[in-house]
């Protein structure tokens, strides 16, 4: 598979799903191009809505669309989803609506654009709710998968997509299940956890590590919540040491749940790896270099960890 935007991948996966379920609807707060829901819209007019640039009237109708029966996937940039939090809090969380969440555009790697568009802060909010799931696709296989599996799943969900293209990383026969990692390389030094955009990085990293005698275990953490505690003991408690990557605020995110994992029942050294202070604008490469998430941040950091 050539390397595919995992928001381009979404809008594959929802127009062919559409056609077999009657039942899915689309929202949007006049970014449908952007979200890729666009062609959605044009195939089942009756079934998409543009709510123009009123995210909190979005999340409201999907909620209540949800409440009679439907499969709504609300959609927009992740800042500005998620920066309607009070009414995802009450509107979805607390009535257990049905609502697909989807916050494209995560992180620095949206570049240019720059902090005002990237999100940052949102798995750090929608962590705080009790009942939504969080999954973060690293490729286009897993992200299909990860759109069949949120319509069949009961409940809310928030889906967090890239604008940058994502080169493949999943086997073929790879199949997504909530609350599951996989382990794409093993290796005894450190265990790498990397989600999303950052996953590739983290097997580039493990092979520039190899050639220093470090091996890594590298896990692609999909499911930010509910995480793979299993998954996660059985690798760090062969490695003893653990190292968390993310395209998303250091507080709050992938690293801040692992930590508190760990802490309740395996103690264990740890780095987490993500965006400190606030975006800016940049190109996705540079931007990443400067944060330390490329692959050579990525080793270097890890080195400086393991005093190696």
């Amino acid at each position: 598979m050539p390397a595919k935007a995992s928001r381009a991948a979404f809008g594959e996966a929802l127009l062919e799903l559409g056609a077999r379920d009657e039942r899915i609807v689309t929202l949007d707060a006049d970014l449908s191009k952007s979200t890729m829901t666009v062609n959605f819209a044009k195939k089942f007019p009756g079934r998409a809505f543009n709510l123009g640039i009123a995210e909190s009237n979005m999340v409201g109708v999907a909620a209540g669309l949800a409440l009679t029966g439907k499969i709504p996937f609300a959609c927009s940039f992740a800042c500005f989803v998620v920066g309607r939090f009070e009414t995802i809090r009450i509107s979805v969380a607390y009535t257990n609506a049905n609502v697909k969440i989807v916050g494209t555009h995560s992180g620095i790697a949206i570049g240019e654009d720059g902090y005002s568009q990237m999100g940052l802060e949102d798995i750090a909010c929608i962590r705080a709710l009790p009942n939504i799931g969080i999954i973060q696709p690293a490729d286009e296989l897993e992200t299909r998968q990860v759109i069949a599996h949120a319509v069949e799943h009961q409940g809310p969900l928030y889906l967090r997509l890239t604008r940058q293209n994502l080169e493949p990383v999943c086997p073929p026969d790879y199949r997504f299940q909530l609350g599951r990692w996989l382990v794409l390389r093993r290796g005894h030094d450190v265990t790498l956890i990397g989600t999303g955009g950052t996953v590739f990085n983290c097997l580039e990293a493990a092979k520039l590590l190899e050639k220093d005698g470090i091996t890594a275990d590298v896990i692609n953490a999909a499911c930010i919540k509910p995480l793979d505690d299993e998954t996660l003991v059985r690798s760090v408690g062969r490695t003893g040491h653990v190292v968390t990557v993310e395209d998303h605020s250091i507080a709050g995110g992938l690293g801040g749940a692992v930590a508190e994992t760990l802490a309740d029942v395996l103690p264990m050294p740890l780095k987490r790896l993500g965006v400190q202070g606030f975006g800016e604008s940049g190109d996705a490469k540079g931007l990443y270099a400067k944060h330390g998430l490329d692959p050579a941040g990525i080793a270097a950091s890890v080195k400086k960890f393991l005093n190696r």
